[in-house]
């Protein structure tokens, strides 16, 4: 090598005087720009959907929740029928044997073991 030669040999690699590091890329300003913008809308679409979906779980949850306290507010009724003595018709209906016509709520037999399936056909005779 050559005494004026500025590159510097280090370990079998040539090596460049100046400044260490990574050099500061030459992007445009006005496209990092937009890219920021476009993120951020992205970023904001996103956000909108997720809060959409769990406001739809939430109003699905509430109506389940409503439907379960009517079906255990029927059930208080037949309780409170059966503490003072009188049968509720649908509990006549299971232990008579006519669960073996069709329930008005749709197809499905209920056997007399299962009286949790006859709700289908029960919750609007509450």
């Amino acid at each position: 090598m050559r005494k004026h030669d500025v590159n510097k040999m280090v370990g079998g690699k040539v090596k460049k005087p100046g400044k260490r590091g990574r050099k500061p890329a030459k992007i445009d300003l006005k496209a990092k720009l937009e890219r920021s913008r476009q993120s951020a809308r992205e970023c904001r679409a996103r956000k909108k959907l997720r809060y959409q979906y769990l406001e739809e779980l939430v109003s699905s949850k509430e109506r389940a929740i409503c439907a379960l306290r009517e079906e255990l507010e029927m059930y208080k009724q037949w309780c409170s029928a059966m503490d003072q003595g009188k049968i509720p018709s649908e509990i006549k209906a299971l232990l008579t044997g006519d669960e073996q016509k069709p329930p008005q709520g749709g197809g499905i037999k209920v056997s007399k073991n299962n009286k949790n399936n006859n709700n289908a056909s029960t919750n609007g005779q509450s």
